[in-house]
Order: C-alpha cells, then structure tokens, then sequence
C-alpha cells in the first residue's frame, strides 16, 4: 500500500498570508538560474486540498518532477528561511536574537566598541521586556567583552557586578520556571477531566494552591511570573468552585498585561486565555453585560500587535463563540445562540485543522445545547451524537460524561423510552467504568428511568418534582454543583415540573441579572 503524499508544504503555503507570499517571490527573484520551486509554489498554492498526482501531471514530463519529494523538501526549507527573513525583528525574541549575532560578528572583527554598544542596547530591551533566557545570554558575551576591557587596560565595570547581575538573572529565570512547572500540572487536570471533582484531583489541585509559589506573598520576581501565579491561582479556585475568587485573580492577570504593553505583546496566548477565563466567570456569576464587554475586547485584540498569529486568530474563534454561546444558554437566548451556527461552522471550516479536538467537542457540545433550548430537539441529537461517535480515551472527559447525561434529556424529549432504557443501561456502565457515578448522575437516571417506566396519570410530572428537590439539595455542595456548568438540569426539572419550555424558565432566573 502507498504511503500517502505528506501535506506539510501544502499547510505551510495555505497558512502564508498575502504580504508573506510577496516576500517570498521578491526574495526568489533575487537568486539567478531556473526556479522550478516557484513552478511548485504557485502551483500548490492554486490548490483547496493538496492533491499530488494532480501535481505530477502538470508537470508531466520535467524532470525535477522525478525527484518531487527532494524539489518539495528544497521549497519547504526555502519558505521558512523566507519567513524567517520576514519575521526577524517582528517580535522581541527576534530582535535580541539579531543583536545576540550582531554582537558575535563584532566581537569577531575585533571592534569591541561597536560589539559593547549594541550589547548595552540589546540588555534593556531583554531586561524591560523580561526576557530572561536572551538577558543571560548578553551577560555572557559581556563578560567575554570586560576581558577585552581589562586587557585595554579600561576597569569601568567590575566583574563582581556581572556576577552579581547574573545571579538575579538566573532566580528570575528559575522561579519563571518553577511557575511553569506548577501552571502545567493545573493545566493537566482541566485537559483531562474539566473540573477536579475526583479525590485525586482535588488532592492534586490543593496541593498546587498550597505550593508556596502560589500561596505566598510576593513570590513571583517579574510580571511574566506574575501572570503565571495569579493564573494558575484563578485555575485553583475554579476547580474549586470559587468563582468570585477565580475572576478575581484572572483579572489581575489581565491587568498586569494591560499595564505592561510590550508584555501583553509577548504573551497573546496569555491574554486571550485569561479573557476566556474571565468570560466564563462572568457568566457563571450571571454577569452577562461585562460578559458580553470582553467577548467584545477579545474580538478587538486580535488586531493588535501581538495579536495577528493564525494560532491567536483560532483562540479568538474558538474562545470568544463558545463563551457567546454558554453566555446566551444561561441567558435563555437559545434562538439566540442558535442563529450563531453559521458564523461558528464557517470559522470552523476557515480554522479546519488547525482547531483541536477538544475546541470542535465544546462547540459540538454547545450547538446541541443551543437547538434543545430552542425546542430543535432532533437538530440538538445531530450535534450530540458527533461528541458521542468520537470519544478520546485521555482528553476531557467530563464533555463525554455530559454527552451520556444530556443524551438521556434529548431521547427523553423525543419520546423515545424504548431506546432510554438500552441507553441508561449504557449510560451507568460507562460511568461506574470511569468511576464518575456521582449522586447527582444517579439521581438524574433513576429519575429518568421511572419517568420512562411510570405511564400512571401525573407520575411524569411526580417524578420531575422528584428531581428537582433533589438536585436542589444536592447542588448546595460545590463539587456537586459543577455538574450545572455543563447544563442547567435543574431548569429543566423546573420546566418539566410546570410544563413550560426550558428557555423561560432559563429566562427567569437570568432575569435579575440582566435587568
């Protein structure tokens, strides 16, 4: 069987923007004798879908097309230098590491000066934009400079300064460290499982909040750590169900990002990450109109400087929808967040592969939520069956757990009791295998299972006070209610029990909020 044709190329040439293509073909021009890769670049970058044979074709009969393998390797390579070349000073790391060469081929000439000015300048823009690793970096070629100094007979600077200098360089750059280290492990327990709700994970998020890092006072040595303290603080208590708390401290993040441009600049993932965060946040707290503000700031940032990465434009997406979308569910605003579909399906086409799988289940997950909302109960089963059908063994598994209980809700409502009963048998069996059989999941299938069973006059409506009251109860307890981040199944027992849609009564309890 044939290997399938690698796309690399083809992705590289599709991600170039305009201004990157024009660069790349003046930069072509600048080279002499025949260019069979501009034949190639131009004929992949006429394609939608990369299709080598048709490529093979056009070209039938050259014979570079003999050795397309080796001629798409020498394009590849060419593009990235050409990017490269484009990009060098777009960024600080690229500035520094310029002035890091520059100061090289200086040294090397023997014009030492010239090689200790440039440093200088270098240094104050590693140190004001905390760049710890390239500030390390310049110390070291200093030092190969003060030698030259001294044997100059020129004591301007002591070595003991540089010593000094370098030791504070490095416990910034060991605490940033330590800081990422602490970020990954909370980071670990939302790509997992969402929210801590297992002993294991609580054990774990506790034991990151009562690191002294991230307990103590004044820990961090520089706002870039700064940013990783506080949000890896707003991670815990989010985990933890202190919302109020969690927004808290991811708008401290977001602070010191607005406070220091050159950083928020640096750090867009960041920012955006910290928005998203903060919109979440807000809609949990019932704060829709500061929700919708930063959706409205998140959009806005991406034209920014900083900002205009392919991989920040499918953050904005991804982020800025499916907080719109959770925010108009707990609104009541399902027809709302419905008529957002085409604009969330024509990003997801734009975006294609480069959306992970987790980002295209939270938007699966909430377009089903959306249309059962709207009363479109079959068009909510089309959009939950594509969670269902692509199940990941590692990745996030509270959406697949919410997948399972929601399914019991839309089959429910489509009257399908029959295929309820094969479908809660299923439901318990993956639950006790993950070992995520809470009270509130047991409570909502046996509830389910009687309405499906009882055909007694008023016993559907007996059982949805059942359910109710029960969840009522249950969800006092943090960890219990985070099964209402996911949907609001309390709602949905209230609108069973009063035979009113679940939008109004959404509706209501937003009400207050929103007045």
């Amino acid at each position: 069987m044939a290997m399938k044709p690698s796309t690399e190329l083809f992705d590289l040439i599709r991600s170039l923007t305009k201004s990157e293509k024009r660069f790349f073909k003046l930069h072509s021009t600048l080279q002499s004798g025949t260019k069979n890769y501009m034949r190639i670049f131009d004929a992949i970058d006429r394609q939608h879908v990369y299709d080598e044979d048709a490529l093979r074709r056009q070209f039938e009969g050259e014979n570079f097309v003999k050795h397309l393998p080796s001629e798409k390797n020498h394009l590849y390579k060419l593009v990235l230098k050409s990017l490269r070349a484009f990009h060098a000073e777009a960024t600080v790391s690229g500035t520094l590491k310029i002035a890091s060469k520059n100061i090289e081929i200086l040294f090397a000439k023997a014009l030492y000066e010239e090689a200790s000015r440039t440093l200088q300048r270098a240094k104050r823009v590693a140190k004001e934009n905390e760049k710890f690793y390239y500030w390390y970096e310049l110390l070291n070629q200093e030092k190969q400079l003060l030698e030259e100094d001294y044997a100059s007979g020129r004591f301007s600077r002591d070595l003991e300064d540089l010593v000094a200098e370098e030791r504070e360089v490095l416990a910034k750059l060991g605490n940033l460290a330590e800081y990422h280290v602490l970020y990954s492990r909370i980071n670990f327990v939302f790509r997992s499982g969402g929210h801590a709700r297992t002993d294991e994970e609580r054990a774990m998020v506790e034991a990151i909040s009562e690191h002294p890092l991230i307990k103590g006072k004044n820990t961090a040595l520089s706002h870039r750590a700064a940013t990783i303290c506080y949000y890896t603080q707003g991670f815990c208590q989010w985990a933890a169900g202190d919302t109020e708390r969690s927004l808290e401290k991811f708008l401290r993040v977001k602070k010191i990002l607005d406070d220091h441009p050159h950083l928020r600049a640096d750090l867009p993932k960041r920012y955006v990450r910290a928005l998203e965060y903060i919109i979440r946040c807000r809609v949990e707290l019932g704060a829709f109109k500061e929700a919708r503000d930063t959706i409205r700031l998140m959009r806005q940032s991406a034209i920014q400087d900083g900002f205009r990465g392919i991989d920040i434009a499918v953050q904005v997406f991804h982020a800025s929808y499916l907080g719109e979308l959770r925010m108009l569910d707990r609104m009541g605003e399902h027809m709302k967040a419905v008529a957002l579909t085409t604009d969330i399906l024509h990003g997801i086409e734009e975006h294609g592969a480069r959306l992970h799988k987790e980002q295209l289940l939270e938007f699966w997950s909430g377009l089903a939520i959306a249309h059962f909302g709207a009363g479109q109960v079959n068009k909510a089963l089309f959009w939950l069956n594509k969670v269902l059908n692509d199940p990941e063994p590692q990745l996030r598994q509270d959406l697949f757990i919410h997948a399972r209980l929601f399914n019991l809700l839309v089959h429910l409502e489509l009257g399908n009791h029959d295929l309820l009963e094969y479908i809660l048998r299923s439901t318990k069996r993956f639950l006790n295998k993950k070992h995520r059989a809470y009270e509130v999941e047991r409570l909502l299938m046996e509830e389910i299972r009687k309405m499906t069973r009882d055909k007694r006059g008023g016993a559907a409506r007996e059982h949805a006070v059942a359910l109710r009251d029960g969840l009522a109860k249950l969800v006092k307890d943090p960890n219990a209610a985070t099964v209402l981040k996911y949907f609001d199944y309390l709602a949905w027992a209230e609108s069973r029990v009063r035979g009113v849609p679940f939008s109004d009564v959404v509706r209501e309890k937003a009400r207050p909020s929103t007045a």
